[in-house]
């Protein structure tokens, strides 16, 4: 690397010439390639914005001028120019880089991002922030066209065009279909027109026909629908010039000349300005190119042949969901599939292939998908909504009170439910529990292995009213899955083995880390009855207060935070039921949970067998290994 390693800030960049920057491009491409090849992470848009990443470096002067991206997946070039590439390689490793921008680990980072659809409306309010501490610097935001299907999105254009403020905001579009000849020209057109000859001359223009008597107004105004048709005509800016923007583009966002001509052309004009740049997901390596899906989040692969690896045989959580949704979708014309722009990751790809006509995808619009599926359960489907745990939270009102408050038989299908690994504390599914349990009419289940979730699906499917399951991210157990799956009774919990000296009351994933911590106390003379109560809500009230009452000693263990989560639960119900035995909560605390792999932030929360052996000990006073009885 001749150039990438040399560069002392993005300042630097001003000093290179185009044809420097343009190998800059391929070290930079070759850094991302070399580090997400060792530690997967989201490659396709990082790889396709890589040109668009050196020219606003090149134009804006940060941190003092403001680049905020939407979600951050596109973030990595970005990170490499402004002072990390000495720490590059640890990029979402424990204690390493964050995937995503984080205002604590850079000034260069504007804001924390992680969710889509966020950028315009806080690039707006730094903006709104700047004029009103008298500031002179630019605010850039940068959103893919998939971030623009979001309402939040147009909630922050709507409101730009309506103040008026000096605010850039550059669209990466990697999925529309521009004819290289409409694209050149209104590529030359846009530049040409923010050019400051051209800016100075319409304004000229336009004081020379204001200031004419009698027809000067007349012919400003045919002037500006004869320019407006031109533009609406050659380009499809249209929509955001309705929004109030000046819209510029399509300009090619691999063309290093053109991005930074028309950078420096808009940063000049004031008020709102739209660029809409066209980039190809995966630009410089073949195949991200060819499988762009596959290689937005990917894990390690090997280089030469783009091949993921680590991939083991087995049935993944999500691909147990998809398949027997589809085995559920055979029998019942009800059921029908929505996901919001995440067909493959929830894995709902096979129902969309088998049942095309009960399958939508709306975009990136949790809200609206939660709502449209309240609309179809109005009309007697069986609506399934498979969005992410970390997602769902963007969409809590429409939950309570377009799906629940009408006691809907809607199904929430909660993928990624717990600790979600290396996309960090944006996207663990922690929450869920508590946000969801409060909700009036709302069944909530937590499937702890493959087996139960077909059946949690199948009881979800047949209950008249909202039903929500959550499972994990990776590989299922590896049970065998023989014959249809049979519906639960609601809110009836399972004693999977018995023990004298205290009961753990296990949620989800954490029964089998809970039985093999029964198992190791059981060898030290310490005997523990483990329940399963497979509800969040209801809770097995008659269960669960009888072997709290038998045993005196109570431990809950949940992947979810402990405010408001499973063990408060259990707590409010044997105050309710007047059972107040010695009680153990284990869990995650209040606060943020960081990245890394799955099994280490296990183990650091003490979520794991031996984290929870460990705990009851510490509560009992007991000393690891010790076989005295529990009544010593």
């Amino acid at each position: 690397m001749i150039y990438l390693k040399n560069l002392a800030s993005p300042a630097d960049l001003k000093g290179l010439t185009l044809s420097q920057l343009e190998e800059l491009a391929g070290e930079i491409r070759e850094a991302i390639l070399e580090t997400v090849a060792q530690t997967g992470g989201h490659l396709a848009s990082s790889l396709g914005v890589v040109e668009l990443t050196i020219a606003l470096h090149r134009v804006f002067d940060t941190p003092v001028d403001k680049i905020v991206w939407d979600v951050g997946h596109q973030a990595y070039a970005h990170k490499l120019l402004t002072g990390r590439l000495d720490r590059f390689a640890t990029l979402r490793q424990f204690g390493g880089l964050s995937g995503f921008p984080k205002r604590e680990e850079s000034p260069h980072d504007a804001f924390d991002v992680g969710h889509s659809s966020t950028s315009i409306s806080a690039a707006l309010g730094m903006a709104a922030a700047r004029d009103t501490l008298g500031g002179k610097e630019k605010v850039v935001a940068v959103i893919g066209d998939g971030s623009l299907t979001s309402g939040l999105a147009f909630e922050g254009l709507n409101q730009a065009g309506h103040l008026k403020k000096d605010l850039i905001v550059v669209l990466n579009d990697n999925e529309m279909s521009i004819s290289p000849n409409v694209g050149a020209l209104s590529s030359f057109l846009s530049r040409k027109m923010t050019s400051d000859f051209v800016v100075r001359f319409k304004k000229e223009t336009e004081q020379f026909l204001v200031n004419l008597p009698r027809f000067g107004k007349d012919l400003l105004n045919l002037a500006r629908r004869a320019e407006d048709s031109l533009k609406s005509f050659l380009t499809p800016g249209m929509l955001f010039e309705a929004f109030g923007f000046n819209y510029v583009g399509p300009i090619d966002g691999h063309r290093l000349e053109e991005l930074i001509e028309t950078l420096q052309n808009v940063s000049r004009l004031r008020g709102p300005t739209l660029i809409h740049v066209v980039t190809k997901k995966g630009k410089g390596y073949p195949p991200a190119e060819e499988n762009p899906a596959l290689f937005h989040g990917v894990g390690p692969f090997d280089r030469p042949t783009g091949q993921v690896l680590g991939v083991k045989g087995g049935l993944s959580y999500t691909a147990v969901f998809g398949r027997t949704l589809v085995e559920l979708a055979e029998k019942d014309e009800r059921v029908v599939a929505i996901t919001a722009a995440m067909a493959e990751g929830t894995g709902l790809k096979l129902f969309a292939e088998r049942f095309p006509g009960r399958f939508y995808d709306v975009g990136i619009a949790e809200q609206h998908a939660v709502t449209f599926a309240a609309g179809l359960a109005c009309r007697g489907m069986r609506p399934v909504v498979a969005i992410y745990s970390t997602f769902l939270q963007r969409a809590f009102d429409n939950v309570l009170h377009d799906v629940c408050l009408q006691n809907l038989p809607v199904t929430f299908a909660l993928d990624r439910g717990g600790l979600v690994g290396a996309d960090g504390p944006t996207h663990h599914g922690v929450f869920d529990y508590s946000f969801l349990r409060p909700i009036p009419n709302l069944v909530f289940m937590a499937p702890r292995d493959e087996a139960v979730l077909r059946r949690a699906m199948a009881t979800a499917v047949d209950y008249d009213g909202p039903f929500a399951y959550r499972y994990p991210r990776g590989d299922a157990l590896g049970l065998l899955l023989e014959g249809a799956a049979e519906p639960l009774p609601v809110g009836i919990g399972e004693k999977l083995r018995d023990g004298e000296d205290g009961v753990i009351f296990a949620a989800g994933t954490t029964v089998a880390a809970a039985m093999e911590a029964a198992r190791t106390l059981e060898g030290e003379g310490l005997f523990l009855t483990v329940v399963d109560p497979l509800f969040i809500k209801p809770l097995d009230r008659d269960l669960i207060a009888a072997e709290a009452r038998r045993s005196g000693f109570v431990v809950t263990v949940e992947e979810n935070v402990l405010q408001g989560g499973f063990g408060s639960a259990v707590m409010e119900l044997l105050a309710e039921e007047g059972v107040a035995p010695r009680m153990l909560m284990i869990g995650l605390p209040d606060r943020f949970v960081e990245q890394g792999s799955q099994s280490a932030l296990r183990a650091l929360y003490g979520l794991d067998a031996a984290g929870i052996a460990g705990r009851i000990r510490a509560a009992l006073g007991r000393e690891a290994g010790s076989r005295k009885a529990a009544a010593s």
